[in-house]
């Protein structure tokens, strides 16, 4: 019985499904975002945010736990050092998923799964917002001014 295993197992016995997530992790954390199907990248968001968290606190007890799960320096280095800058003010939600359509070979739904505080071009747009706007008409309100003063200028003549 499966009882209280709801995590997708995504096809694959334990150990094939670490090693599947450890390496998509460190392929994250090395290039900033990556391109997966859509299954892959929410099984790899709920591996990979704990350990973003835990790089946080940069003591030895965190970088063994996170060597633990990654066994590989690189990806440490870089988790501790250029990630846990740019995610230390952040509570919570470190990866964004976007959806970018089918794989022509089998229809499999692909997204792009990306650390949120690298993608630069949402981050001026979050800066640069528009002014509100809103949809009724501001026709009655322009027609009112335009006549009046019309009407004022053919009685002073």
């Amino acid at each position: 019985m499966r009882h209280n295993k709801k995590f997708n197992h995504l096809g694959r016995k334990k150990a094939h499904r670490e090693a599947l997530l450890s390496n998509l992790t460190i392929s994250l954390i090395m290039h900033k975002r990556i391109f997966t199907t859509l299954a892959k990248a929410k099984a790899l968001r709920m591996y990979c945010e704990p350990l973003i968290n835990r790089s946080k606190k940069d003591d030895m007890q965190n970088r063994r736990l996170v060597f633990s799960y990654l066994q590989n320096k690189d990806a440490v280095k870089e988790l501790f050092g250029v990630v846990a800058e740019k995610v230390a003010d952040r509570p919570g939600g470190y990866t964004r998923i976007l959806k970018t359509g089918h794989r022509l070979g089998d229809n499999a739904e692909m997204c792009m799964i990306e650390l949120v505080d690298f993608n630069e071009g949402m981050l001026e747009a979050k800066d640069t917002k528009k002014a509100k706007t809103t949809r009724r008409s501001r026709r009655k309100k322009a027609d009112a001014p335009v006549e009046a003063p019309a009407a004022e200028t053919t009685a002073a003549e």
